[in-house]
């Protein structure tokens, strides 16, 4: 492990570095690249992070697209082929339906309109970001560099990229609520709609109704197999390639909070941001810094696209959490819905194209077409608007100054729907969510709805009516996914969103410091207390098992407070019990036979609330909510017992529950050297460490990137990117920051020339090519 990388004992304060040479272990490469105006050049610190140095705004984003090649041609690649739809091209036949459900979903409108919806400088900051991820594939393609070994081992190429590639796909948008209006319309079929509490918290607490001209049962169960498909990850079994389905929506989340000066121990702002993503090799995210004249930007951003998603530009500084705003609709069409057909030809390798169909009606594509009932089903969703590619409008935060610039780019915000902090080196910060809001003519979006006038949208609600928090008296703001609308807000929003726990933990350790400092905001980035498993533990209180492993179960969980740590037995115990046999129970007791296949297992969030307020739980409420937590410990006991040994004084959270990273696609021989860990990982779905796990308890989502700014004094700035910078598992930095991840630790993040200097491990000079 490197020495340096460290939480650091001391900060340097701005200005505090001084100038200076290169040290001597630095390596140097010389490059021409054909497309750069003029020279620059690329400092690779000893975390794998690049910053670019470059005269122009588009030679900036242009070194920042080779840097990304370099590091993540693999990935970026694969992206770009997944999202347009050109898989079969490189992978063969097997691809064919899943490119033809990526081209469903596609912009398809007018791109004059989507790139003026956009900053003015937005398309050409993009075409020198391409041009710089085509001069890195050119070099592969001249010998000049090697390709990954992914594209030798599948026999495939890189194919050159252009502006409108980056912001035409819109399948990678964490939009909402599509999956749960299914869901929800195939629980009410043969269900009852007085258990909706059960199956699926609202808030505010909401009647579910069903849309006029609505059968729950004419939705069918394979309707968003298409949408599935389209909007999935790609991953590799042997030499066929399947489809990965996507991380449920509840598992997609982040923390953000900000400090103001009143409260921070630097008597600055102090902005933390740590999202929680589906974890994978290489990280969904990259970490740059780019410094030119007209542009300076450091921080975490989607490696196809340019710039930052977050982060900051020297004089403000934002972050970002998911704020649930339902933009989508199922709108169920009768026979006589007119539908456009649109046919493409899809390049097949090893075979002739093939011709597919593409079907849309007026709301959007046509995700599934009922041969019985004549129906078809499509999507309605605001990222058909123009401006509404995944987090690309970050562009208009990038050169903003102040809190009103700040708003300008929070008005403009499409997708996914996010909370926005901000932060500035006057001293100022503010809350400002953003994403385009659908205004419904009627009914909530919780349920698909009919096509036709009753349910269309309206339009887009004037983002200028989003809710805003400037400059709060308690000197802090935090968003965890919560419901953060502010009571008597007059506009629909959503009406599902993460349970509270979270953002409830962060704010109580906040309160608690009269002075909170960047090693505090480290600190609760990886805290594993639970606020909700202190609530759900509270109602075993005074009850008394039946069996020897109810009374073992409630002995181990008695007087616990909720740490999640991976050193914890209780916790090792409480996720089993909560995460798999609570909800399940919870349907047993509750939920008639008849309906049960469709109603799902309720998560212990939904389950909780129901059991503490009792209305469900029939005549005898406090016999039942016995029941159902007395039979689903016992259950969950035996199964920790299997997993773990008889003997319950050796339980860890961490046997179970760890990070184990392997690349989608198995090269053989070369397993050892891809694969990074496993390491044992505290943390639950409820804890400011937030992760998820698979059916086997391994570790599948969380916070992959963590940054703590401290604003204005930007060479304080630290972060952590697991597990590394790189895809190439030749390079060193393809897992050396997994390690400090994993025991919550840090990296610096240079802003000054003279602190990049200092944490310099290798500079490429680059120099306009022919």
């Amino acid at each position: 492990m490197k020495p340096w990388i460290i939480i650091l004992p001391t900060l340097l304060c701005a200005g505090q570095a001084q100038a200076q040479a290169l040290p001597p272990s630095v390596t140097q490469e010389a490059r021409a690249l054909p497309g750069l105006s003029q020279s620059g050049e690329i400092i690779i610190d000893r975390a794998g992070i690049p910053h670019i140095y470059a005269s122009t705004a588009r030679d900036g984003f242009f070194l920042q697209g080779y840097a990304v090649a370099r590091d993540r041609l693999w990935q970026i690649d694969l992206w770009r082929k997944r999202g347009l739809g050109r898989l079969a091209a490189s992978f063969g036949p097997s691809y064919v339906q899943q490119d033809r459900a990526a081209r469903l979903l596609l912009y398809r409108g007018d791109m004059a309109a989507e790139w003026k919806a956009y900053p003015s400088e937005a398309k050409d900051w993009t075409e020198g970001f391409v041009a710089g991820i085509n001069a890195y594939i050119a070099e592969t393609e001249r010998g000049q560099q090697k390709l990954p070994i992914e594209f030798v081992a599948t026999g495939t190429k890189p194919e050159p990229w252009q502006a409108d590639d980056v912001v035409r796909i819109r399948s990678n948008a964490l939009a909402s609520n599509l999956t749960s209006e299914v869901a929800r319309a195939r629980a009410l079929c043969g269900g009852d709609v007085k258990l909706e509490p059960l199956r699926r918290r609202l808030e505010p607490a909401t009647a579910v109704k069903i849309p006029q001209g609505l059968d729950p049962c004419s939705i069918p169960q394979n309707v968003l197999e298409t949408f599935t498909l389209g909007t999935s990850d790609v991953k590799f079994d042997g030499k066929v390639l399947v489809m990965a389905r996507r991380e449920t929506e509840s598992q997609e989340g982040s923390n953000n909070w900000v400090i103001g000066p009143q409260r921070s121990a630097t008597g600055r702002p102090i902005l933390a941001n740590d999202p929680h993503r589906a974890q994978s090799i290489p990280n969904l995210r990259y970490l740059s810094h780019i410094d030119t004249p007209e542009l300076k930007l450091a921080g975490a951003g989607e490696p196809a696209l340019p710039g930052i998603s977050f982060g900051h530009n020297g004089e403000i500084a934002w972050a970002l959490t998911i704020f649930a705003i339902d933009q989508q609709d199922l709108v169920v069409n009768d026979s006589k819905v007119a539908l456009k057909e649109v046919r493409e030809t899809i390049e097949v390798k090893g075979q002739a194209p093939e011709e597919v169909v593409l079907k849309f009606s007026a709301d959007g594509p046509i995700l599934y077409e009922d041969p019985t009932s004549q129906r078809s089903f499509a999507l309605r969703t605001t990222w058909s608007q123009p401006g509404g590619s995944a987090y690309f409008n970050a562009a208009w935060a990038f050169k903003a100054k102040s809190w009103d610039e700040f708003l300008v780019a929070r008005n403009h915000w499409g997708a996914p729907p996010l909370n926005l902090l901000y932060a500035d080196k006057k001293g100022e910060i503010g809350w400002a969510p953003g994403g385009f809001v659908p205004k419904r003519h009627a009914g909530d979006g919780l349920l698909p709805v009919p096509a036709g006038e009753q349910y269309r949208w309206t339009g887009l609600l004037d983002p200028a009516l989003m809710p805003v928090k400037r400059n709060p008296k308690e000197g802090f703001i935090a968003t965890a996914n919560e419901m953060n609308v502010p009571e008597g807000y007059p506009h629909l929003l959503a009406l599902e969103w993460t349970e509270p726990s979270r953002v409830n933990r962060i704010s109580e350790v906040i309160r608690a410091k009269p002075k909170f400092g960047i090693h505090d905001a480290m600190a609760l980035q990886n805290d594993v207390t639970s606020p909700f498993a202190r609530r759900t533990v509270a109602l075993l209180k005074d009850l008394k098992g039946r069996t020897a492993a109810e009374n073992s179960a409630l002995s181990l969980l008695s007087g616990w407070e909720g740490y999640m740590g991976a050193d914890s037995a209780s916790a090792a115990l409480f996720e089993i019990w909560t995460g798999r046999y609570l909800g399940e129970s919870a349907v047993k007791h509750l939920v008639p036979e008849p309906a049960r296949a469709n109603f799902g297992r309720p998560p212990a969030t939904s389950v909780i609330p129901v059991l503490e307020a009792g209305t469900l739980l029939g005549a005898d409420p406090i016999k039942v909510r016995s029941e159902i937590l007395l039979d689903s410990l016992g259950n969950a006991w035996t199964e920790a017992e299997r997993l773990m040994g008889p003997d319950a004084r050796q339980w860890r959270w961490g046997i179970l529950h760890q990070a184990d990273f392997k690349p989608a696609l198995p090269i053989p021989g070369r397993e050892a050297e891809r694969r990074v860990g496993p390491f044992p990982i505290g943390g639950s779905g409820t804890t400011p460490n937030a992760t998820s796990w698979t059916s086997d308890y391994k570790f599948a989502s969380g916070p992959s990137v963590r940054l703590v700014m401290d604003v204005g004094a930007w060479d304080n700035s630290v972060v952590i990117n697991n597990p590394g910078q790189s895809g190439d598992p030749s390079s060193p930095h393809y897992r050396d920051l997994f390690p400090l991840w994993a025991s919550g630790r840090y990296v610096p993040f240079a802003w000054t020339r003279a602190r990049v200097l200092q944490e310099a491990e290798h500079v490429i000079k680059v120099a306009p090519g022919q």
